[in-house]
């Protein structure tokens, strides 16, 4: 497995599309030489695809293909368009419909290959919506995310458990402390807290349970820190029994990190988190490589 500190991996293609309105989203393609499948990485708020370059190069070298994009408001889309934070037309409805227009381009160059959704926080939020209303992908994976409804997902203070004098307010990332360091000193990445990225009607749209009218056969894995202040191990439970209650989706896997914090691919024992994810994708693929 590759350091936790070696973001970004340089992709191997750059490539741009036009969505619907308008807009020139970038993403980014690391290739397998004969994949046995493709994943989709769908990153955060304020964050940027290229933070994920490191775990993008361990599933090159399991098999699998990696295409990640900067969301509107994020990494060279957002300096593209409008400048970082701003979402452009629509809001949130926007670019959900806009990470919707890049999974279903990658899908239409890869139609044989099994296709995952890969969406951490605000991301998986995203991809919580795709994949109810749509078939675009074969399975998705839920990091640091949590059931959407009030009272559960944190909308408040992500830090509040850390605050404190030394506090660098990022402390919520990760136990380890090189990760707060990166995020800060990455010119793309910025603080929600102090850049807000949506306003409180715009994130009324997060909001939800998963749908009865999805596919019940498609597979389903949530991977949480047990000390995410997102929703941690109570909001991951309850959107996992959502999926397989309400849903009635029938392989849904929950995974939980014991005191590991809110971005599972970057914490202490991420070689954990990526083998775990690695087994999945390759039961859900057909077997070992």
């Amino acid at each position: 497995m590759l350091s936790r500190y070696a973001w970004p991996m340089e992709p191997d293609f750059t490539r741009t599309l036009v969505d619907d309105d308008n807009v020139r989203v970038t993403y980014y393609e690391w290739v397998a030489p004969h994949p046995r499948g493709v994943v989709h990485i769908a990153h955060g708020a304020g964050e940027h695809a290229r933070r994920y370059g490191a775990l993008a190069a361990d599933l090159v070298e399991a098999g699998y293909s990696v295409v990640a994009d900067d969301h509107r408001g994020h990494g060279q889309t957002g300096v593209d368009y409008l400048g970082l934070a701003h979402l452009g037309p629509r809001g949130v409805r926007g670019a959900t419909n806009s990470l919707q227009r890049v999974a279903e381009t990658v899908r239409e160059q890869h139609p044989t290959l099994p296709f995952f959704g890969l969406g951490h926080s605000w991301g998986s939020l995203m991809v919580q919506k795709i994949v109810a209303r749509s078939p675009v992908y074969d399975g998705v994976i839920l990091t640091g995310t949590s059931l959407a409804v009030p009272g559960v997902l944190n909308g408040g203070d992500l830090n509040k458990p850390w605050r404190g004098p030394r506090s660098t307010g990022l402390e919520w990332l990760s136990r380890d402390e090189a990760v707060a360091v990166a995020f800060v000193a990455d010119p793309l990445c910025f603080d929600i807290a102090e850049k807000p990225v949506w306003n409180l009607v715009q994130a009324l749209g997060f909001l939800g349970r998963p749908s009865p009218r999805m596919p019940r056969d498609i597979p389903v894995l949530i991977m949480v820190g047990s000390r995410d202040t997102l929703g941690g191990e109570r909001g991951a439970t309850m959107l996992a029994e959502a999926y397989s209650g309400r849903a009635g989706v029938s392989d849904v896997d929950l995974q939980i990190f014991d005191d590991a914090r809110h971005e599972v691919f970057n914490e202490t024992n991420r070689d954990e988190v990526v083998e775990r994810l690695i087994e999945w994708l390759n039961d859900h693929v057909g077997g070992e490589a």
